[in-house]
């Protein structure tokens, strides 16, 4: 028996079933709330596999990346904004991963939710609306990208690569959430404008995702990179969240207005693809 069933049981055998017109306002009013406590209630399957995934990169990425090739980087060149590679590359690291999370969790999910499983369905029976369903979608993925950063910082903090101190660098996870949320939400969108997969989720993947993995100043500064290049930083919400990251974790320096530009940049896009797909599945569900 499913913990819902036995919610509506005990809720029956308690004599305080609301009429159902009462019951229909709520899912109007909060019907983003019920889409995340099923998303939630769904994950519960597959918890143990996704808690592993949380763990295991962050070791694997640390121990390869910021150790290993850390200790040839700075056997080699010293230091790196004035940091060892391991604290330089963490706090990147930590968003990069969140980032990149997203096309897994917004992709073939939203084509699953419309076209193979119609997952979408079942709720719009009722009265939750296509746009909370969308909304409630892309905010329980952001719960799980919370506790995948939450996990990373933590695994940070145990290899010693959070210089400012354990409260402050903390502000990490809040910046991975937000910048996975930036892209998230305009991939989120993309994903429900498409009918058919005819490899658009694999373009994105190679010709998207992961020029931002390697070029948006995750492995070295940008300023580094030849200039015709520069424009993959100025436009990937991972090189935005890895500055502010890295303000966070060991107090890289930069000014005021360009601090200003990372979070407006980052909380403009995500405005901008939650407006656009909460367009978009109304659209494609109807009112």
């Amino acid at each position: 028996m499913t913990d819902t069933a036995a919610d509506l049981q005990r809720l029956a055998a308690s004599g305080r079933v609301p009429p159902p017109e009462v019951m229909a306002a709520r899912a109007r009013r909060w019907g983003w709330w019920y889409y995340i406590e099923y998303w939630l209630r769904t994950a519960k399957a597959w918890a143990q596999s996704i808690l592993i995934y949380m763990i295991g990169e962050p070791l694997l990425y640390l121990i390869a990346l910021g150790v290993g090739l850390g200790t040839l980087v700075d056997s080699g060149v010293g230091t790196v904004d004035g940091v060892s590679y391991l604290v330089f590359v963490a706090p990147a690291l930590l968003i990069s991963t969140v980032v990149m999370s997203t096309g897994g969790e917004l992709t073939y999910p939203v084509m699953a939710g419309f076209k193979w499983d119609r997952l979408y369905y079942g709720p719009h029976a009722t009265p939750v609306t296509p746009a909370q369903i969308g909304t409630g979608h892309f905010l329980a993925v952001l719960i799980r990208f919370f506790v995948q950063a939450a996990i990373f910082w933590a695994i940070m903090v145990a290899f010693g690569a959070v210089p400012r101190g354990v409260l402050v660098s903390a502000l990490v996870i809040p910046i991975g959430v937000l910048s996975a949320a930036a892209f998230g939400s305009l991939l989120q969108a993309y994903a429900s404008t498409l009918t058919d997969e005819g490899y658009q989720f694999a373009f994105v993947q190679r010709f998207v995702i992961m020029p931002m993995f390697l070029f948006a100043g995750t492995f070295f500064p940008l300023s580094s990179m030849p200039i015709y290049l520069h424009w993959i930083g100025w436009i990937s919400p991972v090189w935005h969240g890895t500055q502010l990251a890295r303000q966070a974790s060991y107090g890289a320096v930069e000014s005021l207005w360009l601090t200003a530009v990372h979070v407006l940049f980052l909380v403009a896009c995500t405005v901008i693809g939650v407006f656009w797909l909460r367009r978009s599945y109304t659209r494609r569900m109807g009112a």
